[in-house]
């Protein structure tokens, strides 16, 4: 039995990891929440019992054996070198530590071998990679991959539980013909699309954003940079284009990709069938393909409408739909605990 400690519990992938907790009957001693002072007295039900939030600080993880962190990379920065040295192991859900070298990017289906590597810190990788890779590791380890191109179809739930509730609400204003004041998404949400809308870099000293290239925002960058980490490949041709759709839950990826040996969508099927966390989805006589509809509230990766690419040879062309709060965040997260 451990004691657990969750930063940043209020949020939408905090709940969330609650949830699964409970779910999956983890084995907790003690539980404490944390977050920020606006929210600390704030009660949380947890297996029927009420616990009170408290105010994440420095000091907040003595005797904590466990800290699921999903309060923002500037959070987990500053206060989860804190909780290492209490004592607790970090499975940390934001971008801060995920690229670092000394910090295991770990995908339970993928790389649990790594897991044993930690230094008091395992990091989560990016919801919009782990819902690409659950299938697609399964499929490089078969046939080799060359190259990847992904596009995205994110869902408010990435922005969080305030981007999801003002979908909801400036759905419902627009509707009614009336204004709305978003302050979490720049553009109008409801009934439009944009590329996503994470740090952009256009060259220019000042607007980088980290670690990307110019033209590419950071959320497209992530799905680059951790997937040579996660695979252990750095030679995989990975590109990527992510666009936030006004979807409450659960991300939607189309991807193309060219494998390294010839393959039949037979031999894809047969891989992905029996693949770890993925689960096939369609009934191609309705024109039916999983959705995000399909996948909200579900543990497994959804996949359909894999084809031939005409225009190439040997790709394929296949669609991708993940619940971005639970395998995206924070079912993996629970996942890397377990096998902790």
């Amino acid at each position: 039995m451990k004691n657990v400690a969750i930063a940043g519990a209020t949020g939408a992938v905090g709940q969330e990891l609650l949830s699964i907790l409970a779910e999956r009957n983890f084995p907790i001693k003690s539980l404490k929440l944390l977050a920020s002072s606006r929210s600390a007295g704030r009660k949380i039900k947890f297996k029927g019992e009420d616990i009170t939030v408290q105010e994440l600080r420095h000091d907040s993880f003595d005797g904590v054996d466990l800290v699921l962190s999903s309060a923002g990379g500037s959070i987990s920065k500053e206060y989860m070198p804190s909780a290492v040295k209490a004592g607790a192991v970090v499975v940390d859900n934001t971008s801060y530590f995920r690229m670092n070298p000394e910090v295991p990017l770990v995908v339970p289906e993928i790389n649990p071998q790594e897991i044993k590597k930690h230094k008091g810190i395992i990091a989560n990788p990016n919801c919009s990679t782990i819902i690409m890779l659950v299938p697609l590791f399964p499929l490089y380890k078969a046939f080799g991959i060359e190259r990847v191109q992904a596009c995205t179809y994110q869902a408010s739930s990435g922005a969080g539980a305030t981007a999801m509730e003002e979908l909801r609400l400036e759905c419902a204003a627009l509707a009614e013909g009336k204004t709305f004041k978003r302050t979490v998404i720049p553009h109008q949400y409801a009934f439009n699309l944009f590329p996503h809308n994470s740090s952009y870099n256009d060259g220019s000293p000042d607007k980088s954003a980290v670690h990307a290239p110019t033209g590419y925002c950071e959320e497209e960058w992530k799905m680059i940079a951790e997937t040579h980490k996660i695979f252990g490949d750095s030679s995989l041709r990975v590109n990527a284009t992510c666009v936030r759709v006004p979807v409450l839950r659960a991300h939607s990826e189309a991807l193309n990709i060219r494998f390294s040996k010839k393959v039949s969508i037979s031999d894809i099927y047969g891989i992905l069938r029996e693949a770890p966390g993925v689960e096939i989805l369609e009934e191609p006589s309705k024109n039916r393909w999983p959705m995000p509809i399909d996948a909200s509230g579900k543990d497994p990766v959804l996949v359909g409408r894999i084809r031939v690419d005409q225009s190439q040879e040997n790709t394929f062309d296949m669609w991708v739909v993940g619940d971005q709060i639970r395998k995206g965040a924070a079912l993996n997260a629970v996942q890397i605990a377990e096998l902790l």
